[in-house]
């Protein structure tokens, strides 16, 4: 049946059996295509027939379809011209992960991160409205996404707006992880009662045929129907906001999903349709492991096993690390935003639940809060992933920074991340965190040294923020372990022709790149910089003095980043005859790949670097001089 589908037009020459018979070719074709490349399985396996219904009811790319988050795209990709290239699914020049504008006509909006869907879509109504155009625009989102604050604003916005929107709210009880708070309460009460709406259009049209009492019945029906509703269901917060409310609806249930957007599209206003699906349906293993397959490497279709088997990583450093500490100090709280697995903090939410606090999807809140336990003698550590950190850059500046609060923010998935990319490369931390006043911002080399300094700062009574990347340390021994001392640098290696200053992941690039030029009698000094702010102004000059050849490398941009503030160093305390080159990344996003190929392109692998230095610094074996 896949074969005959090229475009959504495809789709609405077929029978509902045979779209069935579609939507278990079409999870067939996902599971062996994430088996291969890694991905999001989980939630696309829940939302095939709800992609089969909307693109079977709605006229895209002319209606618009607005994927919140957008990592549940799989199946509107396989459905809108791009089933021949799944297998390059989130490869170096392969279709993305997420919806790209630039990708296909029927992505509408670039989305990656949670909870905007809702605002777009109401943008992309107004703008209709005011252009007198009448197509439908429709935005998908899920119920762990309503924790999200811009969520909340833009429901409250689009119910008083008047305007045609339909929101069609996913509903499989769970985000990454277990969802949590009021909204989900909420949900709850409305998934377990029956389906308590279909429409009232046609009976209203029938009576407000009657003479002279037509429209007075209309309204003592609306009047009944209200009070009824609110005997029996004790929230009815979307219609009470100004949302037409339909559902809860069968998710995974192709003829009861077109009837109810059927009922949908001719609605006027903003109309909200629930539905319920089963998170990783159709491949029992992801049914009953939907964490695990939300976003899974290469793995084995039989039993589910990845192919390549995990190893330490940062996550799991930090986690155990916490726990050891927090069995020391009662004050040690931590906090997640809907990513305690992710994060690596499962053991302390298992060991010590009433100092762990999940707030859901909510950066903002997240932040805001940390601020208010630390000002009330309390020691948070909040673990964020580097791109969602973004979200609440103005509580870093507000809440903690100005107050300089002690608190502990530890950004996972710092730098390059690779597959997903874009919306999830961590390379933005560094930039934003270096131009706010107060916070102190760290990198390690390897485990050791993060241990050691979130041991530092969790003590240091100040904000501190500690960037590191995902997966396990770079394998280069590292036989100095100096004691971690506020804004002190490391010298690793001494010599006299070049300076190399690295942060964190990058250090051991450096060291390797230092004992191959020592081969080629290039004598090199490695300086692991440790803090970005402050930094170690003495050691550097110093170092730089001495060599008057200099080389940053950073997993960041160099803009606002590490090679800028090296930089800005020289020229300030007017050091002549210097020769500068800054390793990182350009003024520009980085898309999907992995992170050799991305390193690579971008020449920040060992041997693009050693190409440059033996380039722009050598000559005839000997060091030029600035």
């Amino acid at each position: 049946m896949l074969e005959k589908i090229n475009i959504p037009e495809d789709l609405k020459k077929l029978k509902i059996e045979d779209k069935k018979v579609l939507a278990k070719e079409i999870r067939e074709l996902l599971i062996n295509t994430v088996s291969a490349t890694g991905g999001h399985l989980a939630s696309n396996l829940g939302v095939v027939e709800l992609t089969i219904a909307i693109h079977s009811i709605f006229n895209t790319p002319t209606d618009k379809i607005i994927w919140d988050v957008g990592h549940q795209t799989y199946v509107h990709k396989i459905l809108t011209g791009r089933k021949e290239q799944m297998n390059t699914l989130r490869k170096m020049d392969g279709i993305a992960g997420f919806p790209k504008t630039t990708e296909s006509v029927y992505d509408a909006f670039d989305t990656g991160h949670s909870s905007t869907s809702i605002s777009v879509a109401l943008g992309m109504a107004r703008a209709r409205d005011l252009k007198g155009e009448k197509n439908k625009i429709v935005a998908v989102i899920g119920d762990g996404a309503l924790t999200g604050g811009m969520a909340l604003e833009a429901l409250n916005d689009a119910g008083s707006s008047k305007s045609n929107l339909i929101v069609i709210l996913n509903d499989n009880e769970m985000s990454i992880s277990k969802n949590v708070g009021g909204m989900s309460q909420l949900l709850g009460k409305l998934r377990t009662r029956r389906l308590y709406k279909k429409t009232n259009k046609e009976t209203k049209k029938i009576l407000e045929k009657i003479p002279y009492i037509g429209n007075g019945l209309v309204k003592i029906a609306k009047s009944i129907k209200r009070g009824i509703k609110q005997i029996f269901i004790q929230n009815m917060y979307f219609e009470d906001i100004g949302f037409t409310y339909f559902g809860p609806v069968d998710g995974n249930d192709i003829e009861k999903l077109e009837s109810i957007l059927n009922l949908a599209s001719r609605e006027e206003g903003p109309v909200l349709v629930h539905i319920i699906t089963k998170k990783g349906k159709g491949y029992n293993i992801a049914e009953e492991n939907p964490d695990k397959f939300h976003s899974i490497s290469a793995f084995n279709i039989e039993n589910g096993s990845t192919l390549k088997p995990k190893s330490k990583d940062y996550s799991k450093v930090f986690g155990d690390k916490i726990v050891d500490l927090a069995d020391k100090d009662k004050t040690i709280v931590t906090i997640t935003a809907a990513m305690c697995d992710g994060t690596g903090l499962a053991e302390f939410a298992k060991k010590y639940p009433d100092r762990f606090f999940d707030v859901g999807i909510a950066e903002q809140h997240a932040v805001g809060m940390i601020a208010g336990m630390a000002k009330n003698g309390l020691k948070p550590v909040l673990p964020v992933y580097s791109s969602f950190l973004q979200r609440a850059y103005d509580q870093v500046v507000h809440d903690i920074c100005i107050q300089n609060l002690p608190v502990t923010i530890c950004i996972d998935r710092a730098g390059i991340v690779g597959n997903d990319g874009e919306t999830h490369q961590g390379i933005l931390d560094l930039c934003f965190l270096n131009s706010i006043p107060n916070i102190n911002i760290l990198a390690p080399k390897d485990f050791i040294e993060f241990e050691d300094m979130l041991e530092f700062s969790i003590y240091s009574n100040k904000p501190m923020a500690i960037r590191y990347p995902r997966g396990e340390e770079d394998k280069y021994n590292f036989k100095k372990h100096e004691k971690i001392e506020p804004g002190k640098a490391e010298v690793l290696k001494t010599g006299v022709d070049i300076t190399i200053i690295a942060l964190g992941k990058t250090v051991s690039k450096a060291m390797q790149i230092a004992e191959d030029l020592e081969k080629k009698n290039i004598s090199v000094e490695v300086i692991n910089l440790r803090f970005l702010k402050p930094i170690d102004t003495d050691t550097v000059l110093k170092s730089i003095e001495k060599t008057k050849n200099v080389i940053t490398i950073e997993d960041g941009y160099v803009i606002n980043g590490m090679g800028n503030a090296i930089t800005k160093l020289i020229v300030d305390q007017q050091v002549e005859n210097i020769k500068i080159k800054n390793l990182g990344y350009p003024d520009k996003f980085i898309k999907h790949g992995n992170v050799e190929e991305i390193e690579k392109k971008y020449k920040l692998d060992i041997e693009s670097i050693e190409e440059i230095i033996n380039t722009e610094f050598v000559k005839n074996g000997n060091i030029l001089q600035a």
